[in-house]
């Protein structure tokens, strides 16, 4: 779904895959989009491949990149409450040079699509300090990484947040990502299949027994989040900075499209 969506708004990227799957990626994807990671069926998630492409980001002297799942199914403005979908990687800049203006963003990204918009409350355009999940765009040079089996966006997440760091979740630019479990791949035939979402709801609770309790909800177990005692974490703005003054829509417009 998200190379999909990428394709059709033009925006560049790169997708990681197994070295058994590359065939079938190659009769789709172009191949020279196509990184092929040095494993496959480790057992441990997606921990080794996000630490991989990190990796790769730094080697190619990016300063920051952006990490997403592979099932979302387009991206969309959230505008007078109204979400509108976007035809372009506009967003993407807008929340880059966004994140360029502090010292201190460990993490950005944008909020789900059913969590924002139509009948629910108003939202401001963006949120500190509360995790980061699925499409991220993360900063190269914090002394973090991706680790743990199993929600290791959460974790890394409450890890920049407890050493001090902050996290953007935009409100204004949304991802229309699949619900958990509703799309076979991944890690579903390795665990997901088989335990369901009991075990990784444990183990981040294991991880953060003082900021995560298990709650049971649509039919199946959840681990919550308890974000409070963050607010000290405030953004640093960089030396010098002068924010032009008005509203930049960066050329983005409002359209009907038939």
């Amino acid at each position: 779904m998200t190379s999909k969506s990428l394709e059709k708004m033009g925006v560049p990227y790169y997708i990681a895959v197994e070295p058994q799957e590359y065939d079938n990626y190659a009769q789709v994807i172009d191949p020279a989009k196509i990184l092929t990671l040095p494993f496959s069926n480790h057992g441990f998630g997606s921990t080794p491949a996000r630490n991989w492409c990190w990796e790769h980001s730094i080697q190619n002297g990016h300063t920051h990149h952006w990490m997403l799942d592979d099932n979302i199914n387009g991206f969309v403005r959230l505008n007078r409450n109204e979400r509108v979908p976007v035809a372009s990687g506009t967003i993407f800049k807008a929340a880059e040079d966004f994140v360029e203006r502090y010292d201190n963003v460990a993490q950005a990204g944008f909020e789900y699509r059913f969590f924002a918009g139509g009948n629910r409350r108003k939202k401001p355009p963006f949120r500190l300090n509360n995790r980061i999940f699925s499409c991220m765009l993360i900063r190269n040079d914090i002394p973090y990484r991706w680790r743990m089996k199993y929600n290791e966006d959460a974790v890394l997440s409450l890890d920049c947040l407890e050493g001090g760091w902050c996290t953007v979740m935009f409100h204004c630019f949304l991802q229309n990502k699949a619900a958990t479990q509703t799309v076979k791949g991944g890690n579903s035939a390795e665990f997901y299949d088989k335990e369901g979402t009991l075990p990784k709801s444990q183990m981040l609770v294991d991880e953060y027994p003082s900021r995560v309790k298990l709650v049971w909800r649509y039919e199946r177990w959840h681990h919550e989040i308890d974000y409070s005692g963050f607010e000290k974490n405030m953004l640093k703005k960089k030396a010098g900075l002068v924010i032009p003054k008005g509203v930049n829509n960066y050329g983005m417009k409002l359209m009907e499209i038939e």
